[in-house]
């Protein structure tokens, strides 16, 4: 690894010449002085124009330093996150360039130019620098970063101060965008994507039109357009345009009716109880189909075999062993299962995957090999769902794997407080939305509170709050937020002791019901037996029940 605290030094000199350099030209006037950078301070609650390397950037809600928004970066030990915006600027001229930022070496600077650091771990402080533009030169990429395995950073409020561009050379605009089509819909949103443009410099954005209106800028090929109302026709064009500010014709023209507001979302109901191989006295799928009426199963869980190959338990063959037995008794009843990759423990492909294309691979050899129309990615602990690279890495293997594999569902299932997502769920759910990951439920696992006794108002109260997220993120209503929540309660004893009874399981389903939710599990269909006073065991619920009692309240979970 290459030493921060050496190239620190280094900028430090480079960072005084530039100054003593910039001392001899004069800044532009004041009335051409303006901020010529887009969403400075991320308060469009999403990254574009600004882009991340290796998807680490998010947008957050604290801490911030002005507004309501920062940037945040997850840097790892081998991605410095950096983030970068490029902007027309005009040949021979000083900008001056300021940001805000807190953590451990933090950088802001301009691409073959001039660039400054702090270390201030606990505190925003501001960074400035000037740099003069070349002879023909007529665009600058900004940038801010972190440092290799010194932690996450924060960013705000950054300025880049001097005249607009669009008086260079470059005056040949980009090709149109091709291919424009819709990936998804929900009452309040649309999923577009197309073909990249050309351009003989390069593209550096892309503006979605919504009519006559321009609705969003991006920096990528997909955008999902929020805020739309229920039951609407709305027709959307793109543009492309370069950083000289020359913009491409229209697009296609592509014409989508958002979904009623009653019933907007996915249109995805699952309920599907957890059915594990590895251990509690497996019971056969079929016996339990047939007693309950059950039709789906979560089957866990995938794990890394090493190399980032997926098997279940990360020892059991992905095909050919008890688990294909029991998929194909499942099938053969006419149900269907969704895998469940990651869990709380064991060698998880999200955390040993060694980038998201790679993750990305792994979960289509597991969708490849079952055909399946649905994937749930259990995210859990400090290796990944308290590592805020791991959660971009898995986010953008998820919308990689629902691109290349139209009609597929994905899932992703974590841990709750009682008022609904911690910390790192909401961050999860913003660096969804950021990614444009477009994932179909967010499933809370409402359990393991710390000893709560009132299951039932826990884990409603817990669901508002995943609502309440949803809503404030995404700008859905309460319908569409509602048909995107899933709910994973624990069957009888909790690990802390706390005890969800059939009359409980029942209450939370009915009002899983009258939300219309999207999907209901439980963990676990092994547990699904009786055994009072047996406390937390694998094969039983530790309480009085019949078999197969909660399995057959799941069965009449209709959303």
């Amino acid at each position: 690894m290459r030493n921060p605290l050496r190239r620190s030094r280094l900028l430090a000199l480079l960072g005084t010449a530039a100054l003593a350099l910039a001392g001899a030209v004069a800044l532009p006037g004041t009335a051409q002085a303006a901020n010529v950078l887009t969403n400075p301070g991320f308060e469009s609650g999403n990254l574009s124009p600004w882009t991340c390397t290796g998807n680490l950037g998010s947008v957050v809600s604290s801490p911030v330093h002005g507004g309501a928004k920062a940037l945040q970066g997850a840097v790892s030990s081998s991605d410095n996150a950096q983030c970068s915006q490029t902007v027309a600027v005009q040949p021979n001229t000083t900008y001056s360039l300021s940001g805000w930022v807190r953590g451990s070496y933090v950088y802001l600077g301009v691409d073959g130019g001039a660039s400054t650091w702090t270390t201030s771990p606990s505190a925003y402080s501001q960074l400035t620098t000037t740099f003069t533009t070349g002879a023909s030169q007529t665009s600058a990429t900004v940038y801010v970063h972190g440092w290799y395995a010194q932690g996450t950073y924060y960013a705000d409020d950054i300025s880049l101060d001097g005249p607009g561009g669009g008086g260079g050379s470059d005056t040949q605009a980009p090709s149109a965008p091709t291919g424009l089509a819709t990936t998804g819909k929900t009452s309040s949103s649309v999923s577009l994507k197309w073909n990249a443009s050309t351009d003989n410099v390069g593209v550096t954005g892309y503006d979605i039109y919504s009519g006559s209106n321009n609705v969003l800028t991006v920096s990528g090929t997909s955008a999902t357009v929020s805020g739309l109302s229920p039951s609407m026709a709305y027709t959307f064009t793109v543009k492309a345009r370069d950083a000289a500010g020359n913009t491409s014709g229209a697009s296609n023209s592509v014409s989508v009716t958002t979904d009623a507001g009653g019933g907007g979302g996915t249109g995805f109901k699952q309920a599907a109880p957890y059915l594990y191989e590895g251990w509690g006295d497996p019971p056969s799928p079929s016996t339990v189909m047939s007693a309950t009426g059950v039709k789906w199963f979560t089957m866990a869980f995938v794990l890394d075999s090493g190399g980032c190959n997926p098997a279940w338990d990360s020892t059991r063959p992905l095909t050919g062993g008890v688990d294909q037995t029991a998929i194909n008794q499942i099938r053969a009843a006419g149900g269907d299962i969704v895998p469940s990759f990651g869990g709380w423990q064991g060698s998880k492909l999200g955390a040993n995957c060694s980038s998201a294309s790679a993750l990305a691979a792994a979960l289509q050899k597991v969708i490849d090999a079952y055909s399946l129309k649905a994937i749930d990615m259990d995210i859990e602990n400090s290796d990944e769902f308290e590592n805020e690279a791991v959660q971009a890495r898995i986010l953008t293997a998820l919308k990689t794997v629902k691109a290349n594999n139209p009609g597929l569902k994905t899932i992703v299932t974590f841990g709750t407080s009682t008022t609904g997502p911690t910390y790192y769920g909401n961050r999860l759910i913003e660096q969804a939305q950021s990614l444009g990951a477009n994932i179909d439920v967010f499933t809370i696992m409402p359990f393991d509170f710390g000893g709560g006794s009132d299951m039932y108002g826990s884990t409603v109260n817990a669901t508002e709050g995943l609502k309440a997220k949803l809503k404030s993120t995404f700008g859905w209503d309460d319908a569409t937020a509602y048909s995107h929540i899933g709910i994973s309660g624990m069957n009888g004893l909790s690990d802390q002791q706390e005890n969800t009874t059939p009359a409980i399981w029942t209450q939370i389903r009915d009002w899983a019901n009258s939300h219309h939710i999207a999907r209901l599990a439980f963990w676990s269909v092994n547990r699904d037996r009786p055994c009072p006073g047996g406390g937390v065991v694998s094969n039983c619920s530790g309480i009085s029940q019949s078999n197969w009692q909660f399995s057959s309240i799941t069965a009449d979970f209709t959303g």
